[in-house]
């Protein structure tokens, strides 16, 4: 994916985005919920990086008695918890209607990575831009290929002229070879 002219806040519900991920539910279920939400903030760093977006990962407060914490991983990647008691749908609605107020909504795009049907609704509702589960994994793994195919080293050339040139060339060429072209 192309860096945008214009960064965009991508937020995304960390949960329904691990619950879509076969590999992170995978990780979820056989390791932990601690292990599939660091898997998932690794993926984002650098998809966040590549495609130009300020990342707010948000997860409810699961398991925790402490208050909201934003934790600042990179540049481009936040995570947030939410309250005790609030949801993190709860906290996406209310980021968005904060936002809809902001300066910045002139310069930057707010987009919501969520399946949950509701929350897309309310998202738009305040003029954010909705973005489902299954597409922001499909972008994950489009760019992690990209990156991959660049990084593979190039088969270097033979050595051997004979393997660049056309079928009729190296006929010629052939011929010449053993003098049974005309002179």
């Amino acid at each position: 994916m192309a860096k945008q002219s214009t960064d965009a806040i991508l937020v995304i519900d960390g949960y329904n985005i691990i619950g879509a991920c076969p590999d992170l539910r995978q990780v979820r279920d056989r390791n932990s919920l601690e292990d599939s939400r660091h898997r998932l903030a690794e993926h984002l760093m650098s998809y966040g990086a590549l495609g130009g977006y300020h990342i707010w990962l948000v997860f409810d407060a699961y398991d925790t008695r402490g208050p909201a914490s934003v934790d600042r991983r990179t540049e481009t990647l936040q995570i947030h918890y939410t309250p005790l008691g609030q949801t993190a749908d709860t906290y996406i609605e209310k980021l968005c209607a904060d936002f809809r107020y902001d300066v910045r909504r002139f310069q930057q795009r707010l987009i919501v990575a969520t399946s949950d049907r509701a929350q897309r609704l309310m998202v738009v509702g305040y003029g954010a831009e909705w973005m489902s589960a299954q597409h922001l994994l499909r972008d994950m793994t489009q760019q992690q290929r990209q990156m991959h195919q660049r990084k593979k080293p190039r088969q270097r050339p033979s050595g051997r002229l004979s393997h660049a040139l056309d079928p009729v060339a190296h006929q010629r060429l052939s011929q010449m070879r053993y003098g049974l072209l005309g002179k």
